[in-house]
């Protein structure tokens, strides 16, 4: 059994565990959360048997192995580091940490402390995305990458009368590209690579995030156009255009329906059963690397971790967005 604990006590945690829990070497020892009534209310609710309200204390613990994050992306670095320090594996929500020079100083922690580090992207461990990078080849030479992800957030109406809550704060490294235009270009990266360069463009908010955006990408012979807002919806698929035809995903965050519109009319589908919930694939692939002796995911890589951060950080460069992350150094 691989012993976790959790950070954060949000609907994304729970949906983790319970996802994870379909593992069979998934057990969860632990929670913690800085308040103990916290803790102790999210401990009943998903069945763990510890609680802890120190993250020093919960680094040292014999009992855990391993640690899921969730908690707001102006805290990954530097909880991850004091884990990975004590010798605890890491599986950390996406985005990896706020700007470039957290996320390798992650990575070096990782290696220095042998232990898995991997940014969690649900996405591109989907049985779905695997059926995309196994039928790119049919549509031809690849021409434009298309994705986006816009979705009006619940906590938008109240920051328009005055309350800004995390999802709206700089001080916790948020906006909709941090939060939901990582998803476009994450999938990107790891089918393309970085791009020669980028242009972006972006709506600020009063706080100081970014309420809505879009990324042109430069890769030579095709580009790609990414979109996200959290201020408005959107309900168009994302599309990988080749000279033979264009595939066609329902959702990038998340696809369950592919299709390939051939140039002669032809379309065939490729889909395949995900008889899982989302967020099982990244668990299994990050319990497996752990099982294997593995240290580093060749599908969620320290690698293309850092080239979808330093897109995101020259985006947040080109449009004035700052975090107070950017100032310090872990």
């Amino acid at each position: 059994m691989i012993r976790f604990a959790t950070i954060g006590t949000n609907w994304i945690t729970e949906a983790f565990i319970r996802a994870a829990k379909q593992v069979p070497s998934f057990h969860l020892q632990a929670v913690y959360s800085r308040q103990k009534e916290t803790a102790d209310a999210f401990a009943e609710k998903t069945g763990a048997t510890q609680t802890f309200t120190n993250l020093h204390e919960l680094a040292a613990s014999d009992d855990i192995d391993a640690v899921y994050i969730a908690s707001p992306n102006a805290f990954h670095a530097e909880q991850a580091i004091v884990l990975m320090n004590h010798g605890k594996h890491v599986i950390c929500e996406k985005p990896l940490a706020s700007n470039v020079k957290e996320v390798e100083a992650m990575i070096e922690t990782a290696r220095k402390n042998d232990v898995v580090l991997m940014e969690a992207m649900k996405t591109t461990c989907l049985p779905n995305f695997q059926a995309i990078q196994h039928h790119l080849s049919k549509i031809g030479r690849i021409r434009r990458y298309v994705a986006s992800y816009c979705q009006y957030s619940s906590r938008y109406d109240a920051f328009k009368q005055g309350t800004i809550a995390n999802a709206f704060h700089p001080a916790f490294s948020s906006g909709a590209l941090m939060d939901l235009g990582v998803y476009c270009l994450y999938p990107l990266v790891v089918l393309f690579g970085e791009p020669k360069s980028i242009q972006a463009h972006s709506v600020r908010l009063s706080s100081g995030v970014d309420g809505e955006g879009s990324i042109i990408l430069d890769y030579g012979e095709m580009d790609a156009v990414v979109m996200y807002s959290k201020i408005a919806n959107s309900y168009t698929p994302a599309e990988i255009q080749g000279e033979e035809g264009t595939i066609v995903i329902d959702t990038i965050h998340t696809p369950t329906r592919v299709h390939i519109h051939y140039r002669d009319g032809r379309i065939e589908d490729i889909s395949v059963p995900q008889p899982h919930e989302p967020m099982y694939y990244e668990a299994l692939e990050f319990m497996t690397l752990i099982e294997r002796g593995e240290k580093e995911s060749t599908i969620n890589s320290h690698a293309r971790s850092l080239a979808t951060m330093k897109i995101m950080e020259e985006a947040r460069k080109q449009t004035g967005i700052v975090f107070p992350a950017d100032e310090r150094f872990v």
